[in-house]
């Protein structure tokens, strides 16, 4: 997610480290192990790599100038869910902090795919792997409804932009040593923060739903964009559930 949210912003992302500064924040500094050394820049940001698992080292994607402002599709179900009334699952919080978190807002350009479901149905067969001919697939895009004019998120970004203010003010960090796309606790848990991320969330699939109201499809539940109507499906997490969807890990 960290990299995710600097790709869709510009350097520098941290505070270069210096021995001689130790106000500069620890998690900012190069990561010396031998399991996962980072490469370090002292010109510029010490993290040219990230890992998945804190053992793990792949080269940062956002460490490139020429992928600023980069664009990123994204799926924010979370998952593969087909259902036979073409309904959605809750979308993942994360997808508010693509938008919350870059230094500008954006572009935000909703799309609505189908027939998925039918080249390659979760409870398929042998020949499990091969797609299935003779099936239809569409693609529906919606207007764009981020980018730097005032937009369905103006407000939602300038109230992050104050938690995050409040923040750095209460942990004394207003010298810059926060990190692009790194959280403290009370941005990632405070009250006002998860109800941003709800909100902001709730506007994207919002923007969905009339892509997916343009293809021609009826409403749906409203409930169904809630995480609360999904906690119903239990501990089950993959196969056919309760309202007859077919759901798989990705």
């Amino acid at each position: 997610m960290t990299q995710a949210v600097r790709l869709l912003s510009r350097q520098p992302f941290t505070q270069a480290y210096s021995s001689e500064h130790e106000t500069t924040n620890v998690k900012n500094r190069p990561d010396p192990s031998v399991l996962s050394p980072d490469i370090s820049d002292p010109f510029s940001s010490p993290h040219l790599t990230y890992s998945t698992n804190g053992t793990d080292t792949f080269p940062a994607p956002s460490s490139y100038p020429s992928r600023k402002y980069a664009w990123i599709h994204i799926f924010p179900e979370g998952r593969v869910h087909q259902h036979p009334r073409k309904t959605m699952r809750y979308f993942k919080w994360g997808v508010a902090r693509l938008i919350l978190e870059p230094d500008v807002c954006p572009d935000v350009v909703p799309m609505w795919i189908e027939g998925n479901d039918q080249v390659y149905n979760e409870e398929r067969e042998w020949i499990r792997f091969a797609p299935r001919p003779g099936k239809t697939l569409g693609i529906w895009f919606g207007e764009n409804v981020g980018g730097a004019r005032d937009n369905v998120f103006t407000e939602l970004r300038r109230k992050w932009r104050e938690l995050v203010e409040n923040e750095r003010k209460q942990r004394n960090t207003l010298n810059g040593a926060e990190e692009l796309g790194v959280l403290s606790e009370g941005l990632k848990y405070g009250k006002e923060a998860i109800e941003l991320r709800i909100e902001c969330t709730k506007r994207v699939r919002d923007e969905v739903l009339k892509v997916r109201r343009m293809r021609g499809l009826p409403d749906e539940d409203p409930k169904n964009g809630l995480v609360e109507t999904w906690i119903e499906e239990g501990g089950k997490r993959e196969g056919r559930m309760k309202d007859g969807s077919l759901v798989k890990e990705i």
